[in-house]
């Protein structure tokens, strides 16, 4: 089934065209793949990045906020980068280039996604606490992007690397998964000494 990606907002996606179109922030991206790469450059994949802060406080209750929006940055057939646009008080706005494992981790899960039997909108779900990074399948393909938090008929599809113990690039259901992070971030009852 295909993918319905959720259209970004304007001034995010212009942000980041200007951000590639100008040689010196290309060149002073703190990512190899896009320094290194000659020839166009494009945005593609505009995904919504939400962040779970505090799972340990929520209770298992996954409490999101929209952090910006995120684009793998393609250069021929592959993608090379993300670029990070973020909400200011003057409107949408270029953050930063990013590389690493999670551009070609990105790019599989979202050919992973598209090969599933129900149509699903996918967005970012960063869990800080974790150092983690899915892929998170909202099920409401109609939904603004930039709103909601994750039900349990969506699909978490942790990014490489994962934390240990949890498979990346295996979907989850968000009931099935957001108790095992919740425990994760539990801190373990101090053990008292037999009187």
């Amino acid at each position: 089934m295909p993918l319905h990606v959720p259209p970004a907002p304007a001034s995010a996606l212009r942000s980041v065209l200007t951000a590639l179109g100008s040689p010196t922030a290309v060149r002073e991206a703190p990512v190899p793949g896009l320094r290194a790469h000659q020839g166009p450059l494009c945005p593609d994949h505009p995904l919504p990045l939400h962040v779970w802060d505090d799972v340990s406080k929520t209770g298992g209750t996954p409490l999101t906020r929209l952090a910006g929006w995120s684009f793998l940055v393609r250069g021929g057939e592959r993608a090379v980068a993300t670029a990070e646009a973020i909400l200011t008080a003057d409107g949408w706005m270029f953050a930063r280039f990013c590389g690493g494992p999670y551009v070609a981790s990105t790019e599989r899960a979202l050919v992973q996604a598209e090969s599933l039997n129900a149509p699903y909108q996918p967005r970012l779900l960063s869990v800080p606490e974790l150092y983690m990074l899915t892929l998170w399948l909202h099920h409401d393909v109609t939904a603004d992007g930039a709103e909601g938090l994750p039900a349990a008929g969506d699909l978490l599809v942790p990014l490489a690397p994962a934390p240990p113990g949890i498979a990346a690039h295996r979907p989850h259901h968000v009931a099935d998964l957001l108790p095992r992070l919740t425990r994760r971030l539990t801190p373990a009852p101090l053990l008292r000494e037999p009187a």
